[in-house]
């Protein structure tokens, strides 16, 4: 089930549901005759509405339904842009940033099984928001002298706050991840790189993912293991569910 819940006229509409349901009609526009692909914004509105009537005469999709399996069936295999873009619910021109370095990295990094590959993606999909974010939201003042994450300088709370698609936090993992990959990040520009440049974020996630053996974790389908190995409780397990889910049904054999 692509979607979480149901979409059309009186439905619950949100967001990430009507977003990955654009991505499907518009790699669906040459069978539906769309002239113009849909804005992948995820609102709800007439041309959307439109275009699902297309293969949906009443206009209303609901999860499980036949159709969305029609029309998954159009999306070009692998990882592709259009089959990440659904897994994150998130609009293709994001995901098209992150694609080529994200490919490169899993493959890389031996996260390369329908089983891997879907752990961690629901990780990164939960913790960057469908990539909507690479940096903390907070200020990173709760950081502020602690020993524990290398934070022993007067503003390394907010200097090293958490970066990346898994989000590194602390002058000491900026440090160790800094000395992996040949690059200094302990400036206060070299933090934020972190957070600007995709093939770094992607980088850093995928340098904490083999860092704490996560791979391992995943060919077990432990969901709960790896989000308190990632997150350190289980803050947002739900949602990291949603997109593990979204994730085996889209990459099923990949």
């Amino acid at each position: 089930m692509p979607i979480d819940q149901a979409v059309g006229p009186a439905c619950p509409n949100r967001s990430h549901d009507v977003r990955l349901l654009q991505i499907l009609l518009n790699a669906n526009r040459r069978r539906l005759g769309l002239a113009v692909p849909l804005a992948e914004d995820g609102l709800w509105g007439a041309r959307t509405e439109s275009a699902l009537r297309r293969c949906r005469p009443d206009g209303l999709v609901r999860p499980g339904a036949a159709e969305l399996a029609g029309l998954c069936a159009a999306l070009p295999p692998g990882l592709s842009l259009e089959r990440l873009a659904c897994v994150l619910a998130s609009d293709r021109a994001r995901v098209a940033q992150f694609h080529a370095p994200l490919v490169g990295a899993m493959t890389a990094a031996g996260i390369a099984t329908p089983l891997r590959r879907a752990h961690f993606l629901a990780q990164i999909g939960h913790e960057s928001g469908g990539l909507r974010w690479t940096e903390e939201l907070a200020s990173g003042d709760a950081y502020e002298g602690r020993r524990d994450l290398g934070n022993r300088e007067p503003g390394d709370g907010r200097r090293f706050k958490g970066r990346g698609l898994i989000q590194l936090t602390g002058r000491a993992n900026y440090r160790a991840f800094g000395e992996a990959v040949g690059q200094d990040l302990l400036s206060e520009a070299g933090a934020r790189r972190l957070a600007v440049e995709p093939a770094l974020a992607v980088a850093a996630a995928i340098w904490f993912w083999t860092r704490h053996a996560l791979n391992e974790l995943a060919d077990r389908d432990d969901l709960a293991a790896v989000t308190r190995r990632v997150n350190g409780g289980l803050t947002g397990l739900a949602d990291r569910a949603a997109y593990l889910r979204r994730a085996k049904l889209l990459l099923p054999s990949i």
